[in-house]
């Protein structure tokens, strides 16, 4: 599918929405070939961290009205409708993932840069929850989960309520944006963002974000036994062996993720 194209490098799995035209406007098709690569990031023990973006002066406009007119309401969710139990696509994601948004992020699109884990910014990118202007809520649910935890109630309340527009000096005031640059720098700062967080156990990477994840609904009892058991895991891992090793040795650790 020429909408969605994905790459794979030096650790870094990069999934462009290359829809320009519609501004990142996604078909179901292309839902369901964009979640498709996302699983395919997850498991590739060759990926450490996986980068969202589209082309320059666009991410992602949400969801293509046309198509889903098109659609029955019970076609309309989307994939992972059946799956109620499952997280939003980003956040179930084992690998780190930053958004890289060049442009507008709207309904869908603003629903997966809250997904994401990091969101680096371009100064002309904007993210727009619009759901009730269409009669809806936010899709995926990051918007009404993620966004209050990211940016605070009160902010996030704002935002879903109005359908108003959040900047990028704003994003990056609430701590909801990394970084803010210019559009013709994203590239390069995403890929040092990404190569920074490569440099990681690939082992302790998925395991520091399921615990973040999974902590925040989680008694501080239950997150504090599930990150022993996680660090029992690391210290029985090669990676760990390899960290120390590396340390020891005054080299660049070469992790397996294993």
């Amino acid at each position: 599918m020429q909408e969605i194209r994905y790459e794979v490098g030096d650790g870094v799995a990069t999934l462009t929405i290359d829809r320009p035209a519609k501004r990142g406007a996604m078909t179901f098709a292309m839902l369901e070939e964009f979640s498709a690569r996302v699983a395919e990031a997850g498991a590739d023990p060759g990926v450490a961290v996986l980068v969202v973006t589209g082309v320059p002066g666009s991410f992602c406009a949400g969801i293509d009205l046309a198509d889903l007119a098109a659609r029955s309401p019970h076609e309309r969710g989307g994939p992972g409708r059946d799956r109620p139990d499952e997280p939003p696509l980003l956040v179930g994601c084992p690998k780190p993932v930053i958004a890289a948004v060049d442009g507008m992020a709207v309904g869908m699109g603003a629903e997966f840069a809250a997904q994401a884990d990091l969101r680096i910014v371009s100064t002309r990118a904007k993210f727009r929850w619009a759901f009730v202007h269409r009669g809806l809520v936010a899709d995926t649910g990051a918007g009404t989960w993620l966004l209050p935890r990211q940016i605070g109630i009160g902010p996030a309340l704002r935002l879903l309520y109005t359908g108003a527009d959040l900047g990028a000096d704003e994003a990056l005031a609430l701590g909801f944006a990394t970084a803010v640059v210019e559009p013709e720098a994203v590239p390069e700062a995403t890929r040092e963002l990404a190569a920074a967080i490569a440099k990681g156990s690939p082992f302790a990477l998925t395991r520091m974000k399921r615990l973040v994840m999974d902590g925040a609904s989680a008694s501080l009892l239950d997150h504090v036994g599930a990150t022993r058991a996680a660090l029992a895991e690391c210290f029985a891992s090669e990676d760990h062996a390899e960290g120390v090793a590396a340390f020891l040795e005054r080299r660049e650790a070469r992790f397996t993720g294993r």
